[in-house]
């Protein structure tokens, strides 16, 4: 199974994207978990040792000149469209129990013209984890889909969106909504967060009509201290655990590798 989680900064994307890692993995299936996002938090929300010293493959200068056979530092010039990859998630990623962490750095936009060769390693890589790999996959990603494209979106199972009750969240969501329509993405799914009753929840349904949500998840002081501390959130309140717990379940543990 490919899981992409997206949606505004500071939304809680992170928190669901380990707490997914962790369950799937304490189930015993072998997850890779990717931080596609710039913030590079992933890493410690997981409270993996050693990775806050994994820099993001976009500035391993040396790893991209060998791959795409191109000069660390250059501009310009030729460069391999489609570098061997298969290797790198063993040769670069760190592991923690079942689950292991790549961090892949910001993917640049057309016309910047200084990160082609990042730009191509990354696709490749990417389409790789998705298209030709058996272990699941979860994706922590910003609020863009910049590290998906055509090819890649058919393999994903499911983009979840992190809302919070809050207008700019649900501007975000429905940006996300386009993007993924843009690449052939039709699998979405919102997931409520930092809700404090009926009303945050009435809200989000209202404003994200035609969306099924996954499941809403309660403010929980304990997650802003977890983040605080640089660790796993795994003393939560009854209600956030439970509400995490049914997102969980919610997938197809069958499809699961």
């Amino acid at each position: 199974m490919k899981i992409a989680i997206s949606g505004k900064g500071g939304v809680g994307k992170t928190t669901l994207s380990a707490f997914l890692c962790r369950w799937f993995g304490d189930l015993g299936h072998t997850v890779l978990a990717i931080d596609a996002d710039p913030a590079t938090n992933l890493g410690a929300a997981l409270a993996i040792p050693g990775a806050d010293s994994l820099p993001p493959i976009t500035e391993m200068k040396d790893l991209i000149a060998e791959r795409t056979g191109t000069k660390p530092g250059s501009m310009g010039g030729f460069f391999k469209l489609n570098p061997k990859v298969d290797d790198l998630p063993e040769k670069i990623a760190i592991s923690d129990g079942n689950v292991r962490l790549m961090v892949m750095g910001g993917v640049q936009q057309g016309g910047t013209g200084c990160l082609c060769p990042e730009n191509a390693l990354l696709k490749t890589l990417v389409a790789h984890l998705m298209l030709g790999r058996g272990e699941m996959v979860i994706m922590d990603m910003a609020a863009g889909l910049e590290h998906l494209g055509r090819g890649t979106a058919q393999a994903v199972d499911r983009l979840i969106i992190v809302v919070e009750p809050g207008r700019r969240s649900i501007d975000v969501a429905h940006r996300i909504r386009i993007l993924a329509g843009d690449i052939g993405l039709s699998n979405l799914y919102p997931v409520g967060n930092k809700v404090r009753g009926p009303k945050d929840r009435d809200f989000l349904r209202r404003a994200l009509d035609g969306f099924e949500f996954l499941g809403f998840i309660p403010y929980d002081e304990k997650i802003i201290e977890a983040d605080l501390k640089g660790e796993f959130a795994a003393d939560v309140g009854t209600p956030t655990r439970m509400a995490l717990e049914e997102i969980a379940r919610s997938f197809d543990a069958g499809s699961v590798s």
